[in-house]
């Protein structure tokens, strides 16, 4: 069993990186991954959120146990915006959880006005919280920034996306810090250095850590079988299924 827990899902085709369901499946079939944790693909037209979060929630009915429909909420569509999109990938899709991209979205992950009332409603309603982490937005996406949430909601389930990578800069020390700290805070390993990946494993522990291909940004297919390489000999069987499947299967309360 693998599951790929960092996909982006579109229906538009405006830029190459984009993939619609269709396209997904391919991949997947072509990776042997048997399920994908979607969020969506950001539209860079900021009021096409909601068409497009809507393309994931119908793609996730159209292909049940395969797509994991995550919400995406954008702060800086204005606070009424947010808390509608909220509740509608929460209440009315049923998602898994929500994401916040600080990087992408322009907003701190920890802001106190336009974030942590809606961080607040996710933690009291049980769900998931995925934070992007890296320094392509590096005052806003630190990993320091998801240190503050766990602190604040220590029974919150988080996952921190891309362990401190997604840009050159690699504050994947910080993350490791972080997560060593906060037993609520799960890595998603994308888009990340392999040795720095290694380390989370070692430090944090291969119970804390998920794969993630980031696909459609990165190649699904290559990334199982870098994360394939990566593990032989250094971690056993069991504990490869739990980077592979179990550790985001219990966050996300598969079963």
């Amino acid at each position: 069993m693998i599951i790929d827990a960092d996909v982006h899902l579109s229906p538009l085709h405006e830029y190459e990186t984009n993939m619609n369901a269709e396209m997904l499946m391919e991949s997947m079939e072509e990776a042997g991954v048997d399920k994908a944790l979607c969020w969506v693909h950001r539209p860079y037209i900021r009021s096409m959120l909601p068409e497009v979060q809507r393309y994931l929630y119908e793609s996730s009915k159209r292909y049940p146990g395969k797509i994991l429909g995550f919400g995406w909420v954008d702060p800086r569509l204005g606070k009424d915006n947010a808390r509608d999109e909220l509740h509608r990938c929460l209440y009315e899709y049923g998602f898994y959880g929500v994401k916040f991209n600080g990087a992408q979205n322009e907003h701190m992950n920890d802001d106190p006005e336009m974030v942590l009332p809606l961080v607040e409603e996710i933690a009291r309603c049980n769900a998931v919280l995925a934070l992007h982490t890296g320094a392509d937005a590096y005052e806003g996406t630190h990993p320091h920034r998801v240190r503050n949430i766990a602190k604040r909601y220590p029974e919150l389930k988080i996952l921190m996306v891309h362990m401190g990578g997604a840009a050159l800069s690699d504050l994947s020390a910080s993350a490791i810090e972080v997560a060593k700290e906060c037993p609520n805070v799960t890595i998603i390993g994308s888009d990340i250095r392999a040795r720095s990946l290694l380390k989370g494993i070692r430090e944090v522990g291969p119970d804390r850590v998920c794969f993630g291909s980031d696909t459609p940004f990165e190649v699904m297919r290559a990334e199982v079988a870098k994360y394939k390489a990566l593990l032989q000999g250094v971690v056993s069987e069991e504990e490869k299924e739990m980077i592979f499947h179990k550790n985001i299967s219990r966050v996300l309360g598969l079963g």
